[in-house]
């Protein structure tokens, strides 16, 4: 007798949404970015789907992603109806991750705002050599230092008072910079409902290549999906 055809395995892997629409500005690392979090996701047991589709954004169908991210999503990418079913998945413990232009997103959605921490307000010209440093525990890879050339964000207020930063940049490094003497450019908290962990990092596509960053991805990932209690 022939041996029966062998059936697909079936994953109980968390499924995490990234959301890459854009309205304004596209960055060229969206590629890049994405293949960055299919191979994290894959070291982390997360299944990866990529779209740029707003309708994923209803009820029934956020309920299926323990997390979406907004990779480079950029000035309004959801109407009133979807951002209300975002809310909901939030406040009912949805995780979110932006990365980068996440900020440059949703003005006009208050909501979105408290969410991302800090609206983006301006950037000086090209990439900027900068020190970062590590303020929590783990830090990626150990380091709580680290030199990354990047289009380093200043934003339209400081996050601090209401989130728990992960990473800053050193003030006397980055002369172009217009956040003062503290400049947050990595942070999470759990203000509204779920899990969530922005990075004001990934401009440049070849950043994806560095180690350290790629060890800050792999922690917000892991982080708003539940799998590590360190953000």
């Amino acid at each position: 007798m022939p041996a029966p055809a062998a059936t697909p395995a079936k994953t109980d892997a968390p499924r995490v949404l990234v959301f890459t629409r854009t309205a304004g500005y596209r960055h060229e690392a969206i590629p890049t970015t994405i293949a960055t979090l299919r191979a994290l996701g894959a070291q982390a047991g997360v299944e990866i789907e990529e779209s740029e589709d707003p309708t994923h954004f209803d009820d029934a169908t956020l309920a299926g992603y323990r997390a979406v991210v907004f990779a480079h999503t950029t000035r309004e990418v959801l109407d009133g109806d979807q951002q209300a079913a975002f809310e909901r998945y939030v406040g009912h413990g949805g995780g979110y991750l932006g990365i980068h232009a996440a900020a440059d997103s949703g003005y006009t959605w208050p909501w979105y705002g408290d969410l991302v921490g800090a609206w983006f307000a301006r950037h000086p010209e090209g990439l900027q050599a900068v020190r970062v440093v590590f303020e929590q525990d783990p830090a990626p890879l150990g380091r709580r230092d680290w030199r990354v050339v990047d289009e380093i964000y200043d934003y339209r207020r400081n996050p601090r008072a209401d989130v728990r930063v992960i990473a800053s940049v050193d003030p006397h490094s980055h002369a172009a910079g217009g956040m003062g003497d503290d400049h947050p450019i990595a942070w999470c908290h759990t203000r509204a409902g779920g899990r969530a962990w922005y990075t004001g990092l990934g401009h440049d596509p070849a950043l994806y290549a560095d180690p350290v960053f790629r060890a800050h991805l792999l922690q917000g990932l892991r982080w708003t999906t539940g799998q590590a209690d360190d953000c």
